[in-house]
């Protein structure tokens, strides 16, 4: 578990690391500047999100496909998830564009409007690579090879630097275009990334003999289904957090601009810290997967707690981390004595101490879901995460900001009630697996015949 997770969470780390350097940097142009593109990034990350939680439907057929050694069901996942990314990209493309109408809707949004409208209508344009890397990504993943990724996304999150350093402040003769700056940087890794792990599939040994390219724009309605049948709840699911968050920066921005700027560094930290319970339960759904297919049930138990035990003893430190040192952790951002700075980091540092309060219920809702995503189970999840989101989280967080004058703290706490309310919810579904029938999962294409041994894979290629 440990080897598969490591790669996976640097990965996502390199990949936090992005948007990390983005809001630092933007932070050196001011509050209006980081409020501006904290917010821009919300809308595009809300909607890749809800893309990456269909596409994520891919891990888990394929690693069950590959555990149950049917290699042709392997290639075959792989070319519908790409059809299915294909799919999601006009309209994705369509949404981020027209995104920043959503901050003139939510009102005093007007100022920074413009500012986010430039980052959408640039960052737009790495969308349907990014949804290229994403398939091939799972694909390597489910196969037991993440580290082709981890050293992609570490070598973007480096590349990325120099990009948001050249094209933000206008350095050697780049323009200086501010917050669209840091959106077209994050553009061209995408576009970078997927041409780099599309390469690899195509010429190492292992992947290229899955031939997944090969008759491309062959159909195969059955398995397309199970990819949007699995994976649609999921995408509610992520978006249904995500966009929990986007809407505690929405009430944000009816508290001021200097709120919205100490939400984005406080949240910041959080999303850092989170990375490694989501790669590490991404490394429980594809073993998960992999037992599932093969049959193994107890594999199946000792995969999924033992993500939990990995998961959560790092979010204890991460909590401690936070309740210890906020002022450090802040500071690595902002001056505490500058008199524009100041305001926004004591705010900042006072969302920090509640965000401890809440990193081991974090933590366990992200690896459970991801464990019962191994095993296919998606629609019960999506509710669950709605009614504990949504319908605990987020009216808690309007009750305690708006009507019982908590302000910014209120948002905070009410976060915290919702991912707690999901992370119980989902320990339960899953300790409860046998019983509600989650093991006896079998895909909708499983069918005699299936190629069995890897020399049948390559003189069965269609």
């Amino acid at each position: 578990m440990v080897r598969l997770a490591l790669p996976i969470v640097a990965s996502q780390l390199g990949l936090i690391a992005m948007q990390t350097t983005d809001v630092i940097m933007l932070a050196q142009l001011g509050p209006a500047f980081l409020a501006a593109g904290s917010l821009g990034f919300a809308v595009y990350f809300n909607v890749w999100l809800f893309c990456l939680g269909i596409l994520i439907a891919s891990a888990s057929v394929v690693a069950q496909a590959y555990g149950g050694r049917d290699y042709r069901g392997v290639r075959r996942s792989v070319r519908q998830a790409f059809w299915v990314a294909l799919t999601l990209a006009v309209p994705a493309m369509v949404l981020v564009w027209n995104g920043h109408h959503l901050l003139l809707w939510a009102g005093r949004g007007a100022a920074v409007a413009e500012h986010t409208r430039d980052y959408l209508q640039a960052v737009v344009w790495g969308l349907p690579f990014s949804f290229g890397f994403l398939v091939l990504r799972y694909f390597v993943s489910a196969l037991s090879r993440p580290k082709i990724v981890m050293v992609a996304l570490l070598g973007g999150a480096l590349l990325n630097v120099l990009l948001d350093y050249l094209l933000i402040f206008g350095h050697f003769g780049f323009p200086a275009l501010g917050v669209a700056g840091a959106a077209w940087a994050t553009a061209a890794i995408q576009v970078g990334l997927f041409l780099v792990l599309l390469a690899f599939v195509l010429r190492d040994r292992q992947f290229r003999r899955y031939h997944v390219f090969a008759r491309f724009w062959k159909p195969d309605w059955q398995r397309y289904g199970e990819l949007w049948r699995v994976g649609l709840p999921v995408g509610v699911t992520v978006v249904a957090e995500s966009g929990l968050f986007l809407a505690a920066q929405l009430l944000m921005l009816r508290l001021g601009t200097v709120n919205v700027a100490a939400h984005a560094l406080a949240l910041q930290a959080v999303a850092v810290a989170f990375m490694i319970p989501l790669g590490v339960g991404q490394a429980g759904q594809v073993r998960v997967g992999q037992h599932l297919g093969a049959g193994d049930h107890e594999g199946v138990r000792r995969a999924g707690w033992l993500a939990l035990v990995i998961g959560c003893g790092f979010m204890v430190c991460t909590a401690a981390t936070m309740w210890l040192v906020p002022e450090a952790i802040i500071g690595l951002v902002l001056d505490p004595a500058d008199p524009v700075d100041g305001p926004v980091f004591r705010l900042a540092v006072s969302f920090l101490l509640i965000a401890a309060l809440f990193q081991i219920f974090d933590g366990a809702q992200v690896v459970m879901a991801c464990s019962l995503r191994g095993l296919c189970d998606t629609a019960w999840p999506m509710a669950l995460a709605m009614t504990g989101y949504w319908g605990i989280g987020f009216v808690a967080a309007w009750l305690l900001a708006f009507e019982a004058g908590l302000g910014g703290a209120g948002v905070w706490y009410g976060l915290a009630t919702g991912l707690a309310v999901v992370a119980l919810s989902m320990t339960a579904r899953f300790a409860l697996r046998r019983r509600l029938g989650l093991l006896e999962h079998k895909p909708l294409w499983t069918r005699p015949g299936k190629v069995r041994s890897r020399r049948a894979v390559r003189q069965a290629a269609d």
